[in-house]
């Protein structure tokens, strides 16, 4: 029998979902996205969870979200492309819309639109080995959800986003803002938990209420209305094709995406 896309447990009054697809880096794929629905579900329905921790099995939390999102072969279709990407949208923001405080434990890698999904949750712990990116206009693809402006300010969040950034070390990510803590590799598990706990001890209404006033406040000031607008954006990116976009393309059915990615290096140097 196939092991579940998510792995839902409980630790006392906290919720650990693990990302379980290792033999692909977790990548995020649709199966796992029904997971995540049902666990964060019933997570949230339980009064005694308190709070959830999301952590990813084996050497990643996860490489991103899966580029084969079963659209088929050539250019697909623009309405097919939409409902993935909304699916993706969606996904990233039940973490922060959660009712329940939420905190992604990060480890080895968290690229694309898995850095969104862990910065998206409240609280973000990183181990020391974790390396961060954002590869995706290497790729000729959009960002998901653009809560990086609105979390890191749009120096950092243009630094990353454009160079295609796929090596920023946990410390980086600190010190940028969009990881609370650090921590060494085999102690990451125990300190989101830890750290959750701490959160559970709390009264649980006023953690709620104050959760939802924060976020609140960044909607206020246009971020889901800039959030929806950016989706829009990535949309267009991804169903609009370009004379570069099918060379590369090609080269990557033909080559690979590395051969792609040296290929339009050497175009612009």
């Amino acid at each position: 029998m196939a092991e579940p896309p998510v792995l839902a447990e409980r630790r006392g009054s906290v919720a650990l979902l693990t990302l379980n697809r290792p033999d692909k880096l977790n990548a995020i794929n649709e199966a796992m996205i029904g997971a995540l629905d049902a666990a964060l579900d019933a997570a949230e329905a339980d009064e005694s969870v308190r709070a959830i921790v999301v952590a990813g099995a084996g050497r990643a939390f996860s490489a991103g979200f899966d580029l084969d999102m079963g659209l088929g072969e050539g250019r697909p279709d623009p309405a097919a492309v939409r409902r993935a990407l909304e699916n993706d949208f969606r996904i990233i923001m039940r973490f922060w819309d959660s009712p329940k405080p939420t905190v992604a434990a990060v480890h080895g890698w968290c690229l694309g639109s898995s850095l969104e999904l862990a910065v998206a949750c409240d609280l973000t712990i990183a181990a020391e080995d974790c390396r961060f990116g954002e590869p995706e206009v290497k790729y000729g693809s959009g960002i998901v959800a653009l809560l990086l402006p609105w979390l890191a300010g749009p120096k950092a969040a243009k630094y990353l986003l454009l160079t295609g950034e796929d090596r920023a070390s946990a410390a980086e990510m600190q010190a940028m803002g969009l990881v609370n803590r650090v921590v060494p590799a085999d102690t990451l598990l125990d300190e989101a938990i830890a750290l959750a706990r701490r959160i559970a001890a709390n009264d649980a209404q006023a953690v709620r209420l104050t959760k939802r006033a924060i976020n609140r406040s960044l909607d206020i000031g246009g971020m889901r209305q800039a959030l929806l607008a950016a989706l829009e954006t990535d949309v267009e990116i991804e169903t609009h094709e370009t004379a570069e976009s099918r060379e590369f393309n090609e080269i990557v059915q033909r080559e690979g995406a590395k051969a792609a990615i040296a290929w339009r290096a050497g175009k612009t140097a």
